[in-house]
């Protein structure tokens, strides 16, 4: 068995609002950067992009697919929209799967336009889960908790959306504004397996990979990753890496206009309208999941951990106090990071403190703070991404912490993430 970092949701350049780059020879080669070994295909349902993979991606034998210089393996995957606005997240064996499943839904949707990589197709959760059953594959909810497009935005569980076809559901995506400690408060999602992906429109890393789940499998195969989620005895999900929830654009309540935050009661008070702005307001993951809560997270004995992640080049954003995280200072800086310690994954996570620092120290400083857990957040909301403050020591981190909450609403029992130390103690 190997452990493969995974990151298996993003989309092609045929959907709305998706970078041009995003292309697989681009794909592979950031990804490689990133460090991932597996990606998902994207959008495959869409004709010119299927065209697309078929040119670039090679299928080797036992339904392992590789880009044609060999750096990343693929898995067949696809988002898919249903009539009740739920987006779904769908893994299939190979082309001729993708080829039958787009085949059952003709007539119900349009798929080889412009726009139409993630389809919306006229059927109830319940009938294209059938649908993707027979073809072979794979369907879970995708970021199951934002307030748009996802399962709990109209529904209170998992099964209710997906009716008899319920009990066959075995993964969410958790989405950037929800971590494994918010998704396990609702007693039914205790049952699922968590996937971390990116849902990435671009494919540099600070997107792309920016969550990601390691799994452990003989290969990096559908076959092999249709096991580690229906087999929950194995413990093949090693961990789930992501953006802390409050980093999510949509963590809190809050205004989709100006960004003004506030409590549900607020919110419910004001008629969810905006007293400052006039526009709507939306209601957060956070309070969601509240909502449905036991008011304990209880994971079960297969969940993996969760670790917190900040993008390289955030850190180096931060680190040098520059407005632009696209800014050639930045990009050079972590090419060069990247160029000397081989992957971003291994100088967020695996080089020496000392090294970082040595080779550069304003951002090892960073880096090394980041891991010693001294960052709080202004949470995000109302389509806004929250931002991290990093501190550069203990006594910094604890004398504006205080302060930050107030500024931010944050709860007293706030104390920052889990350090990097704690997390490896715990995993031990």
């Amino acid at each position: 068995m190997t452990e493969f970092n995974c990151d298996l949701h993003f989309h092609g350049p045929y959907s709305t609002g998706v970078s041009k780059n995003m292309l697989i020879p681009i794909i592979a080669e950031q990804s490689k950067l990133k460090g991932l070994h597996v990606c998902g295909m994207a959008d495959m349902l869409q004709g010119t992009w299927f065209k697309h993979l078929k040119e670039n991606i090679v299928e080797r034998e036992n339904g392992i697919f590789v880009d044609k210089k060999e750096q990343v393996n693929f898995i067949p995957q696809v988002e898919l929209q249903c009539s009740k606005r739920i987006h779904h997240l769908v893994f299939l064996p190979d082309f001729s799967a993708a080829e039958n499943l787009k085949a059952s839904l003709e007539g119900k949707a349009v798929f080889d336009s412009w726009g139409c990589g993630r389809p919306v197709v006229r059927l109830s959760p319940e009938e294209l889960a059938g649908k993707v059953f027979d073809a072979g594959g794979i369907i879970g909810p995708a970021h199951a908790f934002t307030p748009y497009f996802s399962v709990y935005a109209f529904f209170d569980s998992v099964k209710e959306a997906y009716g008899s076809m319920g009990e066959k559901i075995s993964f969410l995506e958790l989405g950037l504004s929800a971590d494994t400690d918010f998704a396990d408060k609702i007693p039914e999602n205790r049952q699922y397996q968590f996937l971390t992906n990116s849902d990435s429109h671009s494919p540099w890393p600070y997107r792309i990979g920016r969550e990601f789940t390691r799994i452990e499998m003989k290969e990096p195969s559908f076959k092999e990753l249709r096991k580690a989620l229906e087999e929950k005895e194995g413990k093949r999900i090693k961990l789930n890496v992501g953006l802390d929830p409050r980093e999510g654009k949509y963590h809190m309540t809050a205004c989709n206009v100006c960004y003004s935050k506030f409590s549900l009661e607020q919110a419910n008070a004001l008629n969810w309208r905006c007293p400052k702005c006039k526009g709507s307001i939306k209601r957060g993951v956070r309070d969601r999941i509240e909502m449905l809560s036991d008011s304990s997270s209880k994971s079960p004995d297969f969940r993996p951990k969760y670790m917190h992640t900040v993008p390289l080049a955030e850190i180096i954003q931060i680190a040098l106090d520059v407005k632009g995280i696209n800014t050639k200072t930045v990009q050079g800086l972590w090419q060069d990071f990247v160029e000397r310690f081989k992957t971003e994954i291994n100088v967020l996570v695996d080089v020496p403190e000392e090294e970082l620092k040595e080779f550069n120290p304003r951002v090892g400083q960073k880096v090394a703070s980041f891991r010693k857990g001294w960052v709080h957040y202004i949470p995000g909301g109302g389509g806004n991404y929250g931002k991290p403050v990093i501190w550069d020591s203990q006594e910094e981190f604890e004398k504006r912490g205080k302060q930050l909450r107030e500024e931010t609403r944050e709860k007293e029992d706030f104390k920052g993430q889990k350090t990097l130390g704690e997390f490896q103690e715990k995993n031990k």
